[in-house]
């Protein structure tokens, strides 16, 4: 019973649509006093509503009947023809002898119904079976299906979602070295072999100095060295640089295929807008799912407090320690909670005085943030500009000097994000925010650091690029004294990037956590024991192949195999992760929510993929492309292959093309954008104030089950 609709709750309950009416008998009852339901706390607070001003909002919340609320539920759809819904009896709302009272009646109207509806309503529910029994099939198939749930029932949901987000990353690389491979590196490696009787067009550069046409790829000839083969595949230099790893290989205008004509520099061009369009489709498409989630389970203060305490806990994990540290953590979370309640009394009753030194202070520290800043940002800067200087300079037999000077900005990067974190850390403590705020403001420092580093390097190389001191360099366009392939350059500090960031992930584990496992294990003394075991922190670990996926998508314009390395790299960085999991770490006592971690992960994602759009912009559509090697060697940027392919098409399609791009068409389309943009805003908040309702529906509910359970005990104590 519910609510005001229960005054009218029939002795049968009415299932289907107006034109085709079933019923189903139920056990008559006595129709209760409206009197008496007039008491009940929902319908006094909706009398309160309306005598408020809020009639029409009360008449909306209302909650229905239970009745109508069945009816409304089982009945469904209005289908054609009056027959009933397809939808089986095991998917309503429903007792067990009521459903079986509604097959009964389904399996009766089906006699009744038409040959063609008979087929339509068997082959629909055949259809229905198969898509099942496919998606069941596919669950099977799924990439480390078995681990992640082993890992799922030992340390919980929150160390799960980091597994399953390497998953998707592992997954997302794939895909972009299908794309890559397919439409840039196959037809190449298809055309300069005359496989399928193929051929391939190279035209010279025109109106171009011959000087700036002159690239020799620094391989490998005669006898040389073993480490040399080492050195080459740890930079990418050497017999690596002439491979179809790097830009430079890509030196083909057209591929022809019989009579087919396939235009190989609009084809990379129009593969790196895929690749980047669909990274940017498939993180919106999982971060709606995670929004919507997040905005169903958006609660105040008392549900947070109440969800703590009766669904806190995590029904997946079978470890006994990770259940101590889930322990710890609901009351980490509970103490959290008290703390910032504590903070903001404390905020409240502060004086002007003590306003001013913690505003004082906290000006002070991000001072202190951004000098750290700046002084990470200007070591690599001047790392990057001695490695370019002096990587040619170092002679092949100084091994070690050499394969330093071509790593020092990777180093001094890598340097940069462990230490910079770890500052950071200390000084958030001395700012006075809340446990929470804390953690989420460490958090963005470490990603601007991260991901800012990597826009730095770029710099520091753009800077060389386009530096031009003599007439020779400026008839170029670019330093190609220093840089006669420079798409290939950045190429290799992403592919130094992508390497060394590996090593560093495989270095920690063997002789980090390894040896400080053994230690804790085997050694009594206390220090060791009171250092214990590295927790298995979920944003540090997030961050940090976050950071190597933003490498990815800015390498992988200059290196078109670079999704590959990715992948395996992952695929492997999986196990690592496992393994260091189970013997080597422990889970972190304070990790991120589960609920929210993987919208959060998804979210820095789509940051790094945002950072990654501006310097390859910058590169396709601004700097000069090299006219030595790569598909673009015919024209100005990377950009220029498509107004030059606009202008080979016929007229008619010309002027349909140059008619989206002009202004008459961006701006109202600009309009119906923003207007589709508002539509979902309301949309959302709608939604929003929907299961605002529903909340406050749901409290009446338990206050009228109180309020009737109290009114039976009186009943029966007073005969």
């Amino acid at each position: 019973m519910s609510g005001l609709g229960a005054v009218a709750e029939p002795s049968g309950w009415r299932l289907g649509n107006r034109s085709s009416e079933v019923f189903l008998p139920e056990e008559p009852r006595a129709a209760a006093p409206a009197g008496f339901l007039q008491e009940l706390p929902s319908y006094q607070s909706a009398l309160r509503r309306r005598a408020a001003g809020g009639g029409t909002q009360e008449r909306r919340a209302a909650p229905q009947g239970s009745a109508g609320l069945r009816a409304a539920e089982a009945g469904g759809p209005e289908q054609e023809g009056g027959e009933l819904p397809a939808r089986p009896a095991r998917e309503y709302p429903l007792t067990i002898a009521e459903k079986r009272r509604l097959r009964d009646c389904q399996q009766a109207d089906i006699k009744h119904l038409s040959g063609w509806k008979q087929w339509k309503r068997t082959s629909s529910k055949s259809l229905k079976k198969v898509l099942s029994e496919v998606k069941e099939l596919s669950s099977y198939l799924k990439l480390w299906r078995h681990d992640i749930h082993s890992i799922e029932g030992k340390f919980g949901t929150g160390i799960q979602s980091y597994f399953s987000f390497l998953r998707f990353l592992v997954l997302l690389n794939f895909i972009i070295f299908i794309v890559m491979f397919s439409f840039v590196t196959l037809p190449s490696i298809i055309s300069k072999y005359g496989i399928f009787n193929s051929s391939f067009a190279k035209i010279p550069p025109k109106n171009i100095e011959p000087h700036c046409t002159v690239y020799k790829p620094n391989g490998n000839k005669g006898l040389v060295y073993f480490y040399t083969y080492l050195k080459d595949l740890l930079s990418g230099t050497g017999f690596l640089e002439v491979t179809s790893l790097f830009y430079g290989y890509y030196t083909i205008d057209a591929a022809w295929f019989s009579v087919l004509r396939y235009n190989l520099p609009l084809a990379y061009l129009l593969a790196t807008f895929a690749y980047l369009a669909l990274s940017l489709l498939w993180i919106i498409i999982r971060s709606v799912e995670g929004f919507k989630q997040n905005l169903v389970h958006d609660e105040d203060q008392f549900q947070s407090y109440c969800n703590k305490v009766f669904a806190g806990w995590d029904f997946c994990i079978t470890d006994p320690n990770a259940a101590q540290l889930k322990h710890r953590s609901l009351q980490y979370e509970l103490q959290t909670d008290l703390e910032e309640e504590r903070l903001k009394r404390k905020i409240a009753d502060r004086t002007m005085k003590e306003k001013l030194r913690i505003y004082s202070l906290r000006i002070f520290i991000n001072i202190i943030v951004i000098a750290v800043l700046s002084g990470c940002f200007y070591s690599i800067y001047r790392a990057t500009v001695f490695s370019q200087e002096n990587s040619s300079d170092v002679g092949n037999t100084n091994f070690q000097a050499n394969l330093l000077v071509q790593y020092l900005p990777s180093i001094v990067i890598t340097l940069a994000n462990f230490i910079a974190p770890q500052i950071f850390s200390i000084l958030i403590g001395f700012e006075d925010y809340s446990p929470a705020f804390e953690i989420r403001l460490t958090l963005m420092r470490c990603v601007f650091v991260r991901l800012a580093n990597i826009g730095v390097l770029l710099f520091s190389l753009w800077s060389h690029i386009s530096y031009c001191a003599t007439d020779k360099c400026k008839a170029c366009g670019y330093n190609y004294e220093l840089y006669p392939c420079w798409e290939s350059e950045v190429g290799q500090e992403m592919y130094k990037l992508m390497i060394f960031d590996f090593i560093i992930i495989l270095g920690v584990t063997l002789f980090v956590d390894f040896p400080r496992k053994l230690l804790v294990t085997h050694c009594s003394c206390k220090p060791i024991q009171w250092c214990g075991l590295q927790e298995f922190g979920i944003s540090d670990n997030v961050l940090e192949i976050i950071y190597g996926q933003t490498i990815c998508w800015i390498g992988t314009f200059f290196s078109p195999l670079l999704p590959a390395i990715a992948t395996v790299k992952y695929f492997i960085i999986f196990y690592i992760k496992k393994i260091s999991l189970i013997h080597t770490r422990k889970p972190a006592a304070k990790p991120i929510r589960a609920s929210s971690s993987n919208f959060f992960f998804l979210v820095v994602l789509l940051i790094g993929l945002v950072l990654a759009f501006i310097p390859l912009g910058i590169s396709i559509a601004h700097i000069p492309s090299s006219k030595a090697c790569g598909p673009f060697r015919s024209f100005n940027t990377s950009w220029a292959v498509v107004p030059d392919t606009i202008n080979g098409l016929p007229t008619g399609l010309q002027q349909v093309l140059y008619g989206i791009a002009s202004e008459a068409f961006a701006v109202p389309f600009f309009m119906v954008i923003c207007l589709v943009m508002f539509y979902f805003v309301a949309l959302a908040g709608a939604h929003k104030r929907v299961v605002e309702q529903l909340r406050e529906q749901l409290v009446l509910e338990s206050r009228d089950k109180l309020f009737l359970i109290r009114k039976i005990t009186e009943a029966q104590s007073h005969p």
